[in-house]
């Protein structure tokens, strides 16, 4: 037990000393040295992160060290490590420091790895910084060197330290690898704003100089952070949490941390200074505050109400779960309802982003072939590498997973008497599992239903998450005065929700792109025409009836066939291919609500 104690109480005196600096942005590198003090062990492990928590993929993040040496810390001789595989280096120590350099290659402009341009810097520490295995639970110390381009700016959720013998460099700690690799960093221009919500100061960081309308953007994202904090009766876990946009000229995602999310958007989607064309908000602007609003719920939902595997997860290799339809689908419920609350969108918009949800999984025939429990499991293949098939053969928990709540919370309602929501069930899921993180086992949600509320919910989760039934919404959308209807679709483009334009009669049943002549098939739908004609994905189609075609001229011939089979004429593999398709009537595919009642509706959405 003394030894024990000691071993203890001197590793936690040791501190792990990381640098990092653009060596050169022209070349997209990142120059890392990590200086390891003298230890108690006669080998150590370093390793690199293969996946990064929060994007179910095995990425392979080694890939990047173009370059690594290993030198004693005293003597500065070479040590010679032995590679045991593709991102694990032993080293024999005998206790003495070790320094490590390397380069990470950074061209992946994305939230989940590292990117650098003539504008800014950006670096997740799963694709930065070596763990040594040995010593994960001691201190770890970041300096970044700050560039010759002195209107850089550094910015990361991680915790400041003074560092006043040295002003080269901005300083930051962590209390161990697991939280220090949990802080994406920017390094570069930006246009930055703060303010603060019941306490927590939230900091707005965007890429690049861009005269965004700052002041509108946080005065949008308030409400957002209220709802979040008052849902779990406020105890945020943080006291400070960073907003982290890159702006690109298309590009789309989010990733959540600890105390931050990096995000990728549109520049061209957000207000700018002076823009009145934008006193209504856009849908592109409307999907921005709905990925921070998912994001930002994921501080408390997956951070730290989480998978029990995923508690611990081991990040050189798969980590499965089949609760992922909880985590993503539960979120992708609330991040629209959110902004709907919060009164940034009316009653009606928000409905129409919900049907159009439901859209989506209506064209996804997948849907009958996967559960939401199996999608989670196999995230790591069929999700995260989706082929053009993938429609036909999986569901996603994301946009599954939503409706899923949805129907929950009503099931919920109407079985208590509008005594219990899906409200009342994230409370206790953070009460039990969240403050504590201590890992939601499979069966959860039954199991919190069932004890805390004495609502058995075992046969609608058997229906439509371990089995592949469609969400019955319309057994309990009469309770809050609304009613779901379908519709053909109006056009290739259409997405669904409500709509007055005049719907389409027959359908192709395939997605297609404009190619230099004609259209070019990038996706076909199990069960519809183009699939039954034989149309394969990258065929060209050239003619309809020898009518040369585009996307609009291909919709008018087929809409105006009265034949049983039309000839479309296709380029294949360099050959000219003529197949029959049949001429049949457009599926009722795209959803849309109307309310009934607007006061049920209202108190519904209300909570």
């Amino acid at each position: 037990m003394k030894v024990s104690f000691i071993v203890r109480f001197f590793m936690r005196t040791l501190s792990l000393q990381y640098q990092l600096s653009v060596k050169s942005w022209q070349q997209h590198l990142f120059a890392v040295e990590l200086k390891v003090p003298e230890h108690n062990e006669a080998t150590l492990t370093f390793a690199l992160p293969s996946w990064i928590p929060g994007s179910y993929m095995i990425r392979d993040f080694a890939k990047s060290i173009t370059e690594i040496t290993f030198t004693h810390a005293d003597t500065g001789a070479e040590i010679t490590a032995q590679k045991i595989d593709k991102q694990t280096w032993e080293v024999a120590t005998n206790g003495d420091g070790v320094i490590v350099d390397y380069v990470v290659y950074a061209n992946d402009l994305s939230v989940r790895s590292a990117f650098i341009n003539h504008e800014y810097a950006f670096i997740n520490g799963t694709s930065a910084f070596l763990n040594v295995v040995e010593m994960s639970e001691v201190r770890c110390t970041l300096q970044i060197e700050k560039p010759a381009q002195s209107h850089w700016q550094a910015h990361t959720g991680m915790t400041p330290i003074a560092l006043d013998s040295n002003p080269q460099y901005w300083a930051y700690e962590s209390h161990n690898y697991a939280e220090f690799i949990d802080h994406p960093i920017f390094i570069g221009e930006c246009e930055t704003l703060s303010y603060e919500v019941d306490g927590v100061t939230f900091e707005l960081v965007f890429s690049g100089s861009h005269q965004l309308d700052l002041a509108r953007i946080a005065q949008d994202l308030k409400p957002i952070c209220r709802h979040h904090m008052a849902l779990f009766d406020h105890p945020q876990p943080v006291s400070r949490y960073v907003f982290m946009t890159l702006l690109a000229e298309n590009g789309f995602g989010g990733l959540e941390h600890r105390n931050s999310t990096a995000l990728l958007y549109p520049r061209h989607d957000l207000p700018r200074l002076g823009d009145n064309s934008q006193a209504n908000k856009t849908d592109g602007y409307i999907t921005f505050l709905s990925l921070c609003s998912h994001e930002l719920f994921h501080t408390w939902h997956v951070k730290r109400i989480k998978p029990d595997v995923m508690v611990t997860p081991k990040l050189g290799e798969e980590t499965y779960t089949n609760q992922l339809w909880i985590y993503e689908g539960f979120t992708s419920f609330y991040d629209d309802l959110t902004l709907a609350r919060a009164k940034l969108i009316d009653g009606k918009k928000y409905l129409d982003i919900v049907a159009q949800n439901i859209s989506r999984l209506l064209q996804n025939a997948g849907r009958y072939k996967q559960s939401v429990a199996q999608s989670s499991f196999d995230a790591w293949t069929k999700f995260y590498k989706q082929d053009a098939s993938a429609t036909n053969n999986i569901v996603s928990y994301y946009t599954k997973g939503g409706i899923i709540a949805f129907g929950l919370d009503l099931l919920l309602r109407h079985r208590s008497n509008q005594t219990v929501s899906l409200d009342t069930v994230m409370k206790r899921l953070w009460e039990i599992y969240g403050r504590d993180e201590c890992g939601t086992p499979d069966n959860v949600i039954a199991t919190l239903c069932q004890q805390e509320f004495d609502i058995d919910v075992n046969d609608y989760l058997d229906s439509v998450v371990y089995g592949t039934d469609d969400v019955p919404l319309e057994t309990w959308l009469d309770d809050i005065g609304v009613k779901l209807h379908t519709r053909s679709a109006v056009s290739a483009e259409d997405k669904g929700g409500y709509t007055d334009a005049t719907e389409i009669r027959h359908q192709l049943g395939a997605t297609c792109k404009p190619a230099a002549m004609g259209l070019s098939v990038i996706q076909v739908f199990e069960g519809l025409a183009a699939s039954k004609a034989g149309v394969m994905i990258n065929d060209i189609i050239l003619a309809l009836n020898n009518q040369v075609v585009n996307q609009a001229k291909l919709q008018r011939l087929l809409d105006c066939a009265s034949d049983t089979h039309v000839t479309l004429t296709l380029i294949r593999d360099g050959q000219i291919v003529n197949v029959a398709l049949p001429v049949l009537q457009a599926r009722q595919d795209r959803a849309y609500f109307t309310i009934e009642n607007e006061e049920k509706f209202q108190q519904w959405l209300d909570h």
